[in-house]
C-alpha cells in the first residue's frame, strides 16, 4: 500500500484539478474511488493504486512533472503564506502545472536552485538526511575570511546545542571589505549556513544555491523555471 492522503488531495496530485475543485466535484457526487461514489474531501485514498472516475470517465494518474526553478530573493517557500506575503507558487502563474511541491526549501532571504516535483518518493529521495545529494552554495559575506574560519567551519561548531558544519567551504573571491565562498550541505538543517557563520562573527549579504548533487542552476534566469530531463531526473535519483 502507498501513501494516503484525502480524496480531494489525491486528485489534485495527480494534476487532475485544484484542491478547491477536487471538494466541490467530491461533494457533488461527480467521484467514484474503486467503483462508489464518496462524498467526503478527506475519504483516505492511495495516491498511486487508487482507481478514480470523474463522472463516470476514468482518469489515470498524469505524469509526474519535475521542475526547477530560479528562485528570486523576497519569495517565500510554501503554497500560501499566512502573512501574506509573495510566494514561490507567483512564478507558475498561468502554467497549468497541476499540483506540485518543493522539494525542501530555500528561506526568503535566500535565492537560486530549488526543485519542485509531484513525485513524493523522488521528493523525499532528494531531501533524505543519508541518503540525499550534497547542496553548493555561493555566499556574499560581509568580512573577508580567513584559513582558520574555512577550517573551522569544516570542522563544525555547536550552535543553541546543534553540530553544525560545512562539508566543505572555500574562497571563490574577495574584494576590499567582503567576499564571496562556495559552501557545500551534505546535510539539511535550518537557516543553517546563516547560522554556521554568524558563530564565526560572519555576516550574509548573499546565499544563491547554484547545485542541487550533479544538477547546476546554470544560466536559468532569476524568477525562470524549466522541465528537468528524464537524464537530470535520474542521476537526481541516483541511478
Amino acid at each position: 500500500m502507498g501513501a494516503r492522503h484525502g480524496l480531494a488531495r489525491v486528485l489534485s496530485k495527480r494534476g487532475l484539478c485544484s484542491r478547491s475543485q477536487a471538494e466541490r466535484l467530491v461533494r457533488a457526487g461527480c467521484v467514484r474511488l474503486d467503483g462508489r461514489v464518496v462524498r467526503d474531501p478527506e475519504h483516505p485514498t492511495d495516491v498511486a493504486a487508487a482507481r478514480l472516475e470523474i463522472e463516470g470517465l476514468a482518469v489515470a494518474p498524469a505524469a509526474p512533472r519535475y521542475l526547477m526553478l530560479n528562485k528570486p530573493r523576497g519569495l517565500v517557500t510554501t503554497a500560501q503564506d499566512e502573512r501574506g506575503r509573495d510566494t514561490v507558487y507567483r512564478c507558475f502563474e498561468g502554467a497549468d502545472l497541476g499540483w506540485i511541491a518543493p522539494v525542501g526549501r530555500l528561506d526568503k532571504a535566500s535565492e537560486g536552485l530549488l526543485l519542485f516535483t509531484s513525485d513524493p518518493q523522488w521528493a523525499a529521495g532528494i531531501t533524505d538526511p543519508a541518503r540525499g545529494p550534497e547542496k553548493t552554495y555561493h555566499v556574499q559575506v560581509d568580512r573577508i575570511p580567513d584559513a582558520a574560519m574555512l577550517s573551522g567551519a569544516q570542522s563544525g561548531v555547536v550552535v543553541d546545542g546543534e553540530l553544525l558544519r560545512a562539508a566543505s567551504a572555500r574562497l571563490l573571491r574577495a574584494g576590499a571589505r567582503n567576499a564571496w565562498l562556495e559552501i557545500v550541505l551534505d546535510e539539511g538543517r535550518n537557516r543553517q549556513i546563516r547560522r554556521l557563520l554568524a558563530a564565526f562573527g560572519i555576516g550574509v549579504l548573499r546565499l544563491v544555491r547554484v547545485a542541487i548533487g550533479p544538477l547546476a542552476l546554470g544560466t536559468l534566469p532569476k524568477g525562470q523555471w524549466r522541465e528537468l530531463s528524464a537524464e537530470e531526473v535520474a542521476a537526481l535519483r541516483g541511478g
